[in-house]
């Protein structure tokens, strides 16, 4: 196995602030690392996974203006677990929006598992504004992927664990499980709403790492997190992401080909498998694809830490 590497110290942010992206939401973003340094721009998962301290720390603070935001109705962004104007297209305008507001001409993409899929999107409506991108854990949110974690696929590695995400789901309704959660998540039955967010996050925290650990499932007990995560993540996944087709951000992959890319792929990701990675990877020759032997889907494991800061170091030049 490869030498492990460590995360960079936690950096202070030198800017913090809210963004009205229109006249409901409000994004807030934060700035820390070397004022002058070269932009990075962190995109989180879910959606609506919101950002953490610990990922402002793949980023060299002597080198990197390291730039993070909440999407829409997570996090600290308001309002909370929001839905309403809340799409791909609507986050991916807000980057531009606040790419504007801070003042930088291009930045390096930094994003895992939906995080990838919405630097992708971004990058292919604003190819000029990028450098290049660090994708790990590919989602695009083609059917088949999002069949193999809620439908029939994750299941058959983790029946114990998906007995109890189907629990709160009639037997009759369980053919669609996204569309029944969804159901439940937007409705009026508050302590039906918050069981089935716990429910739906502890299946995700369940199936994102090769070893469950401890802080994976401490988080389920923030109700505000469980609610925004599980929310905003089926109203996107029942909306199939709004694109335009099935394939849309493979069909587009031809708009940033040009434009370099390292994709870090964990080869036991149960949450977004590694064919997904695999089909990327084929269709931008060259993009780098690098897959960890023994890792999930999460980027906390040693491996996919060690492969995400070996491409922040290369991409350090750019």
């Amino acid at each position: 196995m490869a030498e492990s590497m460590t995360l960079f110290p936690i950096p202070e942010p030198f800017n913090t602030g809210f963004l009205a992206v229109d006249d409901l939401h409000k994004v807030y973003y934060e700035e820390s690392g070397r004022s002058d340094g070269k932009p990075v721009l962190f995109v989180h998962g879910g959606p609506g996974g919101g950002i953490q301290t610990l990922d402002r720390c793949y980023f060299d603070p002597n080198v990197f203006r390291i730039i993070l935001f909440d999407q829409r109705g997570c996090g600290k962004s308001t309002p909370e677990a929001e839905l309403k104007n809340n799409t791909t297209w609507d986050l991916v305008e807000d980057i531009e929006t606040l790419r504007k507001h801070l003042g930088v001409d291009k930045w390096l993409l930094f994003g895992g598992s939906w995080g990838s899929s919405l630097c992708l999107a971004y990058g292919q409506v604003y190819p000029d504004t990028v450098k290049g991108f660090i994708l790990r854990g590919i989602f695009t949110l083609r059917k088949q992927e999002l069949d193999w974690l809620y439908q029939d696929g994750a299941c058959y590695v983790f029946p114990d664990f998906y007995k109890d995400f189907i629990a709160p789901i009639p037997e009759n309704e369980r053919g669609e499980i996204l569309q029944a959660y969804y159901r439940r998540l937007t409705g009026d039955n508050e302590e039906e709403k918050h069981r089935c967010a716990k429910e739906y996050s502890r299946w995700e925290c369940r199936t994102s790492k090769l070893v469950p650990d401890k802080e994976s499932i401490d988080i389920l007990e923030n109700k505000v997190w469980t609610l925004q995560i599980s929310r905003i993540e089926c109203h996107y996944f029942v909306n199939k992401g709004w694109f335009k087709t099935p394939t849309y951000l493979l069909d587009n992959v031809d708009k940033i080909s040009h434009l370099p890319c390292c994709i870090v792929q964990g080869r036991y990701d149960m949450v977004c498998p590694t064919a997904t990675a695999w089909d990327l990877h084929k269709r931008w020759p060259n993009s780098e694809l690098c897959i960890v032997p023994d890792a999930g889907h999460s980027s906390r494991e040693p491996g996919i830490t060690t492969m995400l800061l070996k491409a922040v170091d290369k991409f350090k030049d750019l």
